[in-house]
């Protein structure tokens, strides 16, 4: 009898601490949401509706960063494969490019807009269509640089106070829901190649 309250103990004991961990965890989770959403606002968010026959399309918004970070990934609940893209005009013609993240300086807003900066959805599972809601999750990670040089000893030399600056990066995931919208007219001037180069 005594083996078998014993193991009925820990049982209770390992489900305590199971449960325990699970919800330092999920606080945890909940704790870094609600950071990234205070660091990064984004607004006037919207996903461009796909043309007949194609299988990419755009999503474009406002991201307000409330300390130096960068956007680093996306993606969405309608495709696989989400790349930031950047586009500018040279010579003439509307060159696009993928960037491995998008620099956000504190408080300064960055339009991803048509004819601009841009997240590029391809391979998309189902045409997108006005009035659908595609669901992104946009990866941060922030750039918190301090300097310490109040600790530093005065007869060290400036070399070693350089030492000081310590650069701490996170990532932070921030969920968004997007409307699926036709663009303004002004908007869908600026259309070009967006969905003609992978």
């Amino acid at each position: 009898m005594n083996n078998l309250h014993n193991t009925t103990a820990w049982h209770r004991l390992l489900n305590c601490l199971l449960a325990l961990t699970l919800t330092t965890v999920g606080s945890a989770l909940y704790a870094k949401d609600l950071y990234a959403q205070d660091m990064v606002a984004i607004k006037d968010a919207w996903v461009r509706p796909s043309a007949p026959g194609q299988d990419v399309g755009a999503a474009y918004m406002t991201l307000v960063s409330t300390q130096n970070a960068s956007l680093v990934h996306a993606e969405s609940n309608v495709t696989k494969s989400v790349e930031i893209h950047s586009m500018t005009m040279q010579n003439g013609v509307m060159k696009m490019r993928m960037l491995e993240n998008l620099a956000l300086s504190a408080n300064k807003p960055y339009k991803l807009e048509p004819g601009g900066f841009h997240l590029m959805l391809f391979d998309l599972k189902q045409p997108l269509v006005e009035g659908q809601q595609v669901e992104f999750e946009l990866t941060f990670k922030s750039d918190d640089t301090k300097s310490d040089n109040t600790k530093s000893d005065n007869t060290k030399s400036d070399n070693t106070k350089s030492d000081n600056t310590k650069s701490k990066q996170k990532l932070f995931k921030q969920k968004i829901t997007v409307p699926v919208k036709a663009p303004a007219s002004d908007e869908a001037d600026q259309h070009g190649h967006e969905h003609h180069h992978h």
